[in-house]
């Protein structure tokens, strides 16, 4: 499993896509995204993804499930910084 994050890794467009240091949401729209989830279902696949890959029994097709995880979790955290930073710029809290 690879997590180097290079100038042109998906997490790293996604970052600059996003641009979480922006924090230019209106209220309402961060309030939004700080509701978003992983369903349960998703969060388990993960984990158990997570815990194959410490033992290092990742198929091929498992290493790029876990990395597609990873992507939608960084990209998804990328939302939250933004929209926490947003609502801490507008004097509100999340």
């Amino acid at each position: 499993m690879s997590t180097v994050t290079t100038e042109h890794s998906s997490v790293a467009i996604w970052k600059r896509t996003i641009e979480p240091e922006s924090g230019d949401l209106p209220p309402e729209e961060a309030r939004a995204i700080l509701r978003l989830r992983l369903s349960p279902l998703d969060l388990d696949r993960a984990d158990g993804l997570a815990a194959q890959a410490r033992s290092g029994h990742l198929t091929p097709e498992q290493d790029q499930e876990l990395e597609d995880y990873l992507e939608v979790s960084s990209a998804l955290e990328f939302l939250k910084s933004k929209a926490r930073l947003s609502l801490k710029r507008a004097g509100l809290s999340d």
